[in-house]
């Protein structure tokens, strides 16, 4: 079993590196290696991607979700966070938000609850929330603070007792209210919601998807470049941080 590294500091923007050249043939003949050598051990391992690090002969491997470094030939595998010493910055980050963001393209913002930015967007938001979460009820206490912000809010129900429990019964509740934003309000208000709980409903995909994103705590925030913040951010600080990843994304 891989277990995930976690690192003590945080990086405020997604960093794309400059990958070495590498043919397409040499490419494929290191993914059908890896491959190989993985599936060795673990039948079920599949990868979702491979490409050239920075480092000569080590690659960048996608797994479930997890960035992994592998050599060319298979034998070593290097597991956690890369970090480019002399710039400061995390090698990782760029291909783990890259990945983020298909998987939530993949999930589709019809099966959000989408709380829109007044006036013009400035920026998009995806944010894992509990019902049952109390800095969840406190995020969504100011949504018309984000919102104003000039930030939309795109909720995923993340229930985290599991499948079965009320909190996942509130968040079918919503989903299969007439009006889920004025569902959504009152099951944070009050902390509990009646309804309709037999509507066709994606909170259990949420669960499978909050599992492969790696994301274990609500709320977890992610933004428009696929990073990840974990836990309530004010609105006024949201709006900084999310100015501050997109100047420097620009550079």
């Amino acid at each position: 079993m891989m277990y995930r590294l976690f690192f003590p500091f945080s990086l405020a923007c997604l960093l794309v590196f400059a990958q070495p050249l590498i043919a397409d043939e040499q490419l494929a003949e290191v993914t059908e290696r890896i491959s190989e050598r993985l599936q060795a051990i673990n039948p079920e391992l599949r990868l979702d991607r491979v490409e050239p690090s920075p480092v000569p002969d080590l690659y960048q491997v996608v797994i479930g979700g997890q960035v992994l470094y592998i050599t060319g030939d298979g034998r070593y595998l290097v597991q956690g966070d890369m970090m480019d010493l002399e710039l400061r910055r995390s090698v990782s980050d760029g291909l783990r938000g890259q990945v983020r963001l298909e998987q939530l393209e993949e999930h589709g913002v019809e099966n959000t609850i989408v709380y829109p930015a007044n006036g013009d967007t400035e920026h998009v938001v995806t944010v894992f929330t509990d019902i049952d979460c109390p800095y969840c009820r406190q995020f969504h206490a100011d949504i018309d603070g984000y919102n104003r912000e000039g930030i939309e809010v795109r909720y995923i129900q993340m229930p985290r007792a599991g499948i079965g429990s009320d909190s996942h019964r509130k968040a079918v509740a919503v989903w299969c209210a007439d009006d889920r934003n004025a569902a959504m309000d009152a099951a944070k208000d009050r902390g509990d919601i009646s309804g309709d709980t037999d509507c066709a409903n994606p909170i259990e995909g949420q669960l499978a998807l909050a599992q492969a994103m790696g994301v274990n705590s609500t709320p977890s925030i992610i933004t428009e470049r696929g990073i990840m913040h974990r836990g309530l951010v004010p609105a006024d600080e949201l709006r900084q941080m999310l100015d501050e990843e997109k100047a420097q994304a620009a550079d």
